[in-house]
């Protein structure tokens, strides 16, 4: 008879039922908020979490469209954040692979900074940052502006460089050896080996930009480039007074913003705890 089965059977029941509860906890508020989204009418009390049926409506979804132009915040929204994650992973795997296998001076210094630079909040770069890029030059109400200072992650060059130590050096040395370049040897080599943390990489970095409002809200004032955080945040302060049910379109846009999120971590959750397992584990 093995331990589990020597267990009486509420100590096996509990850590479920625990489990099952704090699910229920973290996945209300998501609940609610696709609930408020349906609803015709607005009900802040604990009984608006369970509607009846001939109170749900799709109507909060095209007043929201109509109010901020949903496809064309989703498109801006696409375009940060892909050229976020496409920038990062750029940089972060050069930055990673220099760090991890090139000898140079000043390479520990430069990693130390690397760990400095996690503990600084983007907030406080924020001021300088917009009087660098906007009054500097001139990048207001732009993509490029929105993007430059999100291009280089932290996070990703260290994912990368922890990947790449595990990668036995005497693959690029006899890389080297046969007269390959170091682009070479990361194009070939190198980067096919450490597709795990891409991948990684890649999911660490989606949810930032997706949900970055406050620096896309100080750089933009055009509405046809904001971002679909910064036109629901618009719509919260100046439009939603002069809707019936403004809540329930301010849910509807909070629902369509979180979707993509949601259906990408359910795609890629698989490979994600693979490859975050995989980080701890050596050999």
């Amino acid at each position: 008879m093995t331990d589990n089965q020597r267990r009486p059977l509420w100590r096996r029941i509990m850590p479920m039922i625990l489990l099952f509860l704090g699910a229920i906890v973290f996945l209300f508020p998501f609940y609610y908020m696709i609930v408020g989204a349906l609803q015709t009418k607005r009900d802040p009390t604990l009984l608006g979490a369970f509607p009846w049926p001939s109170n749900f409506t799709f109507n909060n979804f095209i007043d929201i469209n109509e109010a901020i132009n949903l496809g064309r915040a989703l498109t801006n929204s696409g375009i940060f954040t892909g050229a976020v994650v496409v920038c990062t992973l750029f940089f972060g795997i050069m930055a990673g692979y220099a760090l991890a296998t090139l000898e140079f001076r000043g390479r520990g210094l430069l990693f130390a900074v690397v760990l400095l630079l996690q503990t600084v909040p983007f907030q406080l770069l924020m001021v300088p940052l917009y009087v660098l890029l906007v009054r500097g030059f001139g990048l207001g109400d732009t993509y490029v502006g929105m993007i430059l200072p999100f291009a280089i992650n932290s996070v990703a060059v260290l994912i990368f460089r922890q990947f790449f130590l595990q990668v036995p050096r005497e693959l690029f040395d006899a890389a080297r050896i046969d007269g390959a370049g170091e682009f070479r040897i990361l194009r070939s080599i190198a980067v096919p080996l450490v597709r795990p943390a891409i991948l990684t990489a890649a999911l660490v970095t989606f949810i930032g930009p997706w949900n970055e409002f406050l620096w896309p809200f100080l750089i933009t004032k055009e509405a046809s480039l904001q971002p679909l955080a910064v036109a629901i945040a618009n719509f919260t302060s100046t439009g939603a007074g002069y809707h019936t049910n403004a809540i329930g379109s301010i849910l509807a846009g909070s629902t369509v913003l979180a979707v993509p999120a949601v259906v990408l971590f359910i795609v890629f959750q698989r490979h994600f705890t693979a490859t975050d397992a995989s980080t701890g584990t050596k050999g």
